[in-house]
């Protein structure tokens, strides 16, 4: 393999300066955990709850270090052609109609699984790229536990076997980022493979410093509002607590009504902004009285 231990970054202050410049604010356990990640040339399993950068990270990092981005998005279901390849049976099947009659079987076959054929996918496409590349699997946890044995020959050799063609080998090794919402547990095989870091919602000063470079033109009283009431949300037991981009939502609300205060009026006025079930709504209107 050429190159495949490229660094993206030189230093852990080098993360943490290179994503500030995209609008992602990291501390230093993250900055630590991704220039670890880049520098071993392992992949990285990010954990936490909803909404808090776990997929923004991904795409900061391709972002500011101009990497192209794969993304293989999980779901209930997802099988091998989804997230590898898989054959393109209209093509194959049109090719064998076309057939010469004195092409022997072993000629068609050979053609038809070639890579004219061939259709990849996420995992397929991130390892076949010669060009720095993050390889996004967003939402482990939510695929199938037979799906984690598709990752084990990727996450490890960073290598795909096609049985028709042989394996095919990274040239330059993606920068491998797995999402979890922790909805279920991972196998031990699949973090073995993986450096960790778990997410939290930021604090208070951290959410502050977020919101006000998304969000510049919004009043520094009015952020200091905004995190303090979207922190007493979150210390309700709600169907959904508000993620960090609601926050900024919230603002970016605030300023397009031309609001200079978050007074009772105003949360109960945009509070569908942060809170999406009714539930939640009702629960967070008695905590804060807005009825």
């Amino acid at each position: 393999m050429s190159d495949i231990q490229s660094p993206l970054f030189g230093s852990v202050s080098d993360v943490a300066e290179r994503l500030a410049g995209v609008g992602y604010l990291a501390n230093t356990a993250v900055a630590t955990t991704v220039f670890l990640a880049d520098r071993l040339g392992k992949p990285l399993l990010v954990e936490g709850p909803a909404g808090v950068g776990k997929t923004e990270l991904a795409k900061a990092v391709a972002e500011c270090t101009g990497s192209g981005l794969v993304r293989l998005q999980c779901y209930e279901g997802i099988d091998e052609a989804r997230a590898l390849y898989e054959w393109n049976h209209a093509k194959q099947l049109l090719r064998i109609t076309a057939g010469r009659n004195d092409e022997s079987w072993d000629e068609t076959r050979d053609d038809v699984f070639s890579e004219e054929f061939l259709l990849p996918r996420p995992l397929l496409t991130a390892i076949r790229r010669s060009d720095p590349t993050v390889l996004l699997v967003d939402e482990m946890d939510k695929a199938d536990v037979e799906v984690e044995g598709l990752l084990l020959e990727v996450l490890s050799d960073f290598q795909v076997t096609v049985p028709e063609m042989g394996t095919i080998t990274a040239t330059r090794r993606p920068f491998a980022l797995l999402t979890s919402n922790s909805t279920r547990e991972l196998s031990e095989a699949l973090k073995r493979r993986c450096l960790f870091l778990h997410l939290d919602f930021p604090d208070a000063d951290l959410e502050r410093r977020i919101v006000a470079s998304r969000v510049p033109e919004l009043a520094e009283s009015l952020v200091d509002a905004l995190v303090r009431t979207v922190r007493v949300l979150r210390g309700l037991e709600l169907r959904k607590s508000p993620s960090v981009a609601e926050t900024i939502d919230w603002g970016r609300t605030l300023l397009a009504l031309g609001l200079d205060t978050l007074d009772d009026d105003a949360v109960r006025a945009t509070l569908g902004v942060v809170l999406k079930h009714q539930s939640d709504a009702v629960k967070a209107a008695s905590e804060l009285r807005l009825n």
